[in-house]
């Protein structure tokens, strides 16, 4: 009993009015989506000088502790610097409140400040034009072109791939290399950030990667939340105490570095 091969060919048509379309839209309606999202961002609102300050002072012990392994601070001058912040923070030197008045403690932020609120909506719009394009061409490629085949892999593939890549189509007997219309949309989806780098620079709205973690329900801190920055003095404070014990300093030992460099000195 002889057995015969099934060869399958596309249609031209199908690569044309299917493939090509879908491609297409994915692209253009990510670049769209890249300049409204820039469309609804506000401009951010002029913040007082106590609240940079606030900010500033943290920025500065976070990059002294990062500098502490081979910082190029003498250390009178690290210990010098590092006490000094490690005061200031005890005492709430930078709060933009001012340091708490007796034994009062130091007022919370308020979590309806209208810049907070406004940095939650803005994310919240820009989550919904991030989400809605992509709902919205899932259901005109199910509606219009549910259980097309688009194309065949030009390489070979294990049978593991077969329900990644064929989506919405149910024949087991046909090679996994075959990718269904949906399966095209999601490889779309995922693969098309390398051209949005490419075309609208790193830090653009149309990558995919952007609506894993924009989510304004996610649990991460989202711009614009208001931030307690008493606590993050008080665990700041300790992390420099910590540092201090980790602290060297790059210029011990440099003359017999630099003689080994030039010979004068036999290799350690």
């Amino acid at each position: 009993m002889s057995s015969s091969t099934v060869s399958l060919y596309l249609d031209p048509q199908i690569r044309d009015w299917v493939l090509f379309p879908i491609t297409l839209v994915m692209i253009l309606v990510g670049i769209l989506r890249h300049y409204v999202v820039i469309l609804l961002q506000s401009s951010p609102e002029k913040q007082t000088r106590e609240a940079i300050r606030e900010q500033r002072a943290l920025i500065r012990s976070q990059i002294l502790r990062a500098t502490s392994s081979n910082s190029p601070a003498p250390p009178q001058f690290y210990i010098s610097i590092s006490r000094h912040l490690s005061q200031a923070f005890a005492a709430g030197t930078y709060l933009k409140d001012g340091p708490p008045k007796g034994d009062a403690p130091p007022t919370p932020p308020n979590p309806m400040d209208p810049a907070a609120m406004d940095g939650m909506m803005a994310g919240m719009k820009t989550q919904m034009v991030m989400m809605v394009p992509q709902m919205v061409i899932m259901g005109w490629i199910n509606f219009f072109f549910q259980g097309f085949v688009l194309i065949k892999l030009p390489f070979p593939l294990t049978l593991g791939f077969k329900s990644m890549l064929q989506r919405g189509i149910e024949t087991p007997d046909m090679d996994v290399r075959w990718v269904s219309s949906l399966s095209w949309y999601f490889l779309n989806f995922f693969g098309l950030n390398g051209l949005y780098r490419l075309i609208l620079g790193g830090d653009n709205s149309a990558d995919s990667s952007r609506d894993m973690t924009a989510s304004p329900f996610a649990g991460n801190a989202q711009p614009g939340a208001p931030q307690d920055f008493n606590k993050l003095f008080k665990a700041e404070r300790d992390n420099l105490e910590f540092s201090e014990g980790l602290y060297t300093w790059i210029g011990t030992g440099v003359e017999e570095r630099v003689l080994r460099n030039y010979g004068k000195l036999p290799p350690a």
